[in-house]
Formats: C-alpha cells, structure tokens, sequence
C-alpha cells in the first residue's frame, strides 16, 4: 500500500504504519460518541467555593509559590488570526465599496479606538499617501482594511493573534504576547521573582515571537520586579494525520505524495508533556484584559491553583499510605469518599475485596491533576462541562464538545443546550505523581475521542481527522474538577470587534 516515498515522508515525519492504519480504521468507523450522564452543574460536579474556604486555598497557593516547585504558564499561540478579520474579508469581496453591515459601520466608526491604529495610520500613509482617517472621508474603506490585512501593509490577515496589538497604553501599545507575560507576575511568580511563560507558536512565526519577546522582556522586568524565563515550541510533525478521500483512501497530492494535515489542538499534550513543570496554568492566547482587570482575572487563577494543590495534597497522602501497606477499612471508606465526593469519580459497583478496592484507588488517585474554571453559559459556541461515562463504567467530570454529543440523543442534546456552564479553557495542571516523577501525559488520552471533518484542497473534497482536543479527550482520564468561577473571567478576542468591548478599552 506504502510507496518508497510514502514511508521516507513518514520517517521524516516521525510517524508510524501503525499510527497511520489506525488513523485509517478510524476514517472508516467513525468515532464513538461519548456517553454522558448529565451537564455538570454547582449541586452536580462544580465546585462552588465559600469565601472561608477561598482564604484558605488562596493561602495554599501563596505557599506554593515559596517552595521550590516549578510553574509554568502554557500558551497556545500558533493559531493564525485570519478568522478574527473574515467579516472584513468579506467586505473586500463584496460589490458595494462603503460599510454596510453593523459589523463593518462598528469597525470604521471606532477605527481610532483600536490600539493598531496608529500603527494602520502610519500604513496608509506609506501605501496610498494619505492616514486612515483622510480615506475615510473619501470612502476608501477597502483601501484601509487592504492595509491592515495584506502582506504589503500590515499583514494582520496573516499573523497569529498573539503578535497582533490588543490594548493601548500610555508607555507603548500592547500585544496579548506582553498581556501573557505581565499576568505570569500575578499568579505564577515564585519567590525568587521567576516568571515562566511557554508559547507553542508556529515554525513560521516562531522566530517574531522571540524578537517581540527580546524587544520587551527587560522592560517588563523591571516594571514587574519579575525574571522572565520564556520558552517555545511547534506542534510536532508527528501529530499530523493523514487526510483521505470522500472513500476513505489515503488523498493524494497532483505529485501523488501522501497529504497530511496538522491534528488540532489535541496534538498539543506532547508540547505540554515535555515541559518540566510541577504546576502548569493553560490559557488561550486571546484571553488577555488590560492592566487594571488583571487583578480580578488573577484572584481566580490563584483559587484554582490553590484549589489543585490542596486536593493533589490529600491523593498523595492517600497513595503514600496505600504503598505503604497500613491502611484500615476505615481509612479506604475515607478515600473512597474523597474519590466520590470531591473529585466526583464514581463507581457502578461494589468491591468485593480491600484489595479490590485497593487497585481501584490507586488507579483513581495516581493521575494527572486539573483544576478548570467553568463560567456561566452565555450562549458561547464550544464545549461545556458533563458527567459523562468512562469505558472502565465510572463516570467523573469530562469536558465535551459538541462533536463528541450523539445528536440522535434526544436526552444528551437536552442537556448539551441546557447546561449551566460552558469551558473557556482556564485550567492549572498538576502533571507530578505522589514520588514526585512526572506523568506521561500520552498515556492518558482517549483515542476514540477524535473527531472527522471535512475539508477541500485544489477543489477536492477530503475527510480530516482532528486528535482528541487538548482539555477533551487528551485529558480524559486525568482527575478533573470543576470550579464556578465569574464570566468576569472570559473575555476572548474572536473577531476584531470584540476589541472594542469595555474590557478591552483603556
């Protein structure tokens, strides 16, 4: 099946013929729909934290920080901002020259609001000799958006959000790169001042992000009191998949070399696993609010940490007294509570022996830690918090997506539409067992939790397949729980406008 080319593209790659067949087999039955029991809500599977209880998580993570663990703040940053601009895209298509829609007379009314302005001005200048503003009044808009968009001006169309500028400041405008960092000093900065910052960028973009980086790092240093420790890295070529044609063959290019397309965001959890970190904070890169909402922003990220930190504690004295072999019944029913009661794992069964229960335990206890902050449901497109049914019969809180939810179920899409929370991807990490050796996080992905989309190249259709999403099915058999936290805590940037929003604004 496999040409000489075939498999030295492969090799290069770093893929298997087994990875590949499996990626196949997958193409041709389909993934598997999770089965849940029911969204997860505050009396259900989210944690909704009293203030005396805050207090002292937020302590436990003040104390955190002055021991000699590692923390690590982890970007994804390599996504490119084109879909932040396609209603402007759309405006350059279109027949008609001046703004139209709500969306295009918002963008152009508050042009000098944006903090690119000044950058797009001085654009425009150069391209077409007049500022932004003077085509405006002579109603050449789509000059303007050419400007902002294309490689010959500013070439936002192109670039990944995080080079992009977000917020103004007096001292100098501010990319969500400088936002990342200035927030690492809120919850992440140890003792000594240590701020570590991992952004997974691009191999294209890589090397801007290290400029920008180098251009502002002393600066942020010594107005933060902070020493930034600041690494990258590229989605692995190893975790693209393999696309295929409408009849599940391998596609092939016009040159007949086998296509292969990045596998999402899931294949991030080999970047996350090779980070040498104790604790590590996830947060999109878009996900960023000027200096003066920092603080609220933090206030939540140190609870969650706190929150992490307290219950890993309490597994990892649980897992020392289970090795050690002296523990009574009374202690087992003790962590069979916990497991039941705060990390919401439950088991459909009985356990006929202590040494049945026992193994239960351990498997249960020795994982992967995460904390996630869960936000109340705004109609926000994406994945939510559930009970859902793990294929060892427990169930436990997972993340789901709406691919992942059979849309046949009439029970399942109920409580898909109804939950009371959704998922902004604000998690911290506990990647450490209890000997205080690091996890292998690929061994605790659930493979059927991929996911099949369809795509086209050169005017053909093809199938691709998408790994199991990095805080889904990447993280399925890690210990979760869910946090209530404010939607004061969410504040995304996914079309250019939402850079206008009050939160955004100086």
């Amino acid at each position: 099946m496999y040409s000489r080319q075939d498999l030295d593209l492969l090799r290069e790659k770093g893929i298997s013929q087994a990875q590949i067949d499996a990626q196949l087999h997958h193409f041709h039955t389909g993934f598997p729909y999770l089965p849940i029991v029911a969204a997860a809500s505050v009396e259900k599977g989210i944690m909704n934290v009293t203030k005396e209880a805050e207090e002292n998580y937020l302590k436990a993570w003040e104390d955190y920080l002055k021991s000699e663990k590692k923390v690590t703040k982890f970007v994804p940053a390599s996504g490119a901002a084109s879909r932040m601009f396609k209603d402007l895209y759309s405006f350059l298509d279109a027949a008609y020259e001046e703004p139209v829609t709500d969306f295009e007379k918002t963008f152009f009314s508050e042009l000098t609001q944006f903090a690119f302005f000044g950058s797009l001005d001085e654009t425009c200048k150069d391209m077409f000799g007049e500022g932004a503003m003077e085509l405006c009044s002579k109603g050449k808009y789509k000059d303007i958006v050419s400007a902002l968009l294309y490689s010959e001006g500013l070439d936002y169309g192109n670039m990944p959000k995080g080079l992009l500028l977000f917020h103004k400041y007096p001292e100098g405008n501010r990319t969500p790169v400088g936002e990342h960092l200035t927030e690492g000093t809120f919850y992440a900065k140890k003792a000594d001042g240590e701020v570590r910052v991992h952004f997974t960028v691009s191999e294209e973009h890589r090397k801007l992000f290290e400029l920008l980086v180098a251009a502002r790092k002393l600066n942020y240093e010594f107005k933060l009191g902070a020493s930034f420790s600041v690494s990258y890295s590229i989605q692995k070529p190893s975790t693209d998949t393999i696309a295929v044609d409408m009849q599940n063959q391998p596609f092939r290019e016009e040159d007949n070399t086998l296509l292969f397309r990045p596998g999402g965001h899931g294949a991030l959890i080999e970047n996350l696993n090779d980070i040498d970190s104790d604790i590590i904070f996830i947060k999109n890169i878009d996900n960023v609010v000027p200096d003066r909402l920092k603080e609220n922003e933090a206030h939540y990220k140190r609870l969650l940490a706190g929150i992490l930190v307290t219950m890993q504690q309490r597994a990892f004295g649980f897992l020392r007294k289970l090795e050690s072999g002296m523990v009574t019944s009374e202690e087992l029913d003790e962590m069979l509570a916990f497991t039941e009661n705060e990390l919401c794992i439950n088991h459909p069964g009985t356990f006929d022996t202590d040494d049945a229960l026992k193994e239960y335990l351990k498997r249960k206890l020795d994982r992967p830690f995460r904390v996630c902050g869960m936000v109340k449901n705004q109609g926000e497109p994406g994945g939510g918090p559930f009970i859902a049914i793990n294929p060892d019969g427990t169930t436990s809180p997972q993340i789901l997506e709406s691919s992942q939810i059979n849309k046949h179920d009439a029970k399942a899409m109920d409580a898909f539409k109804n939950g009371s929370h959704f998922n902004p991807v604000d998690v911290v990490c506990g990647v450490k067992c209890f000997q205080d050796n690091k996890f292998d996080l690929t061994k605790f992905v659930d493979p059927d939790t991929g996911f099949i989309s369809h795509k086209s190249k050169n005017g053909r259709e093809l199938k691709a397949l998408e790994l199991p999403g990095l805080w889904n099915g990447a993280m399925s058999d890690w210990n979760t729980i869910f946090v209530d936290v404010p939607i004061s805590t969410f504040n995304p940037v996914k079309t250019v406008n939402d850079l206008l929003r009050p939160e955004h604004q100086s």
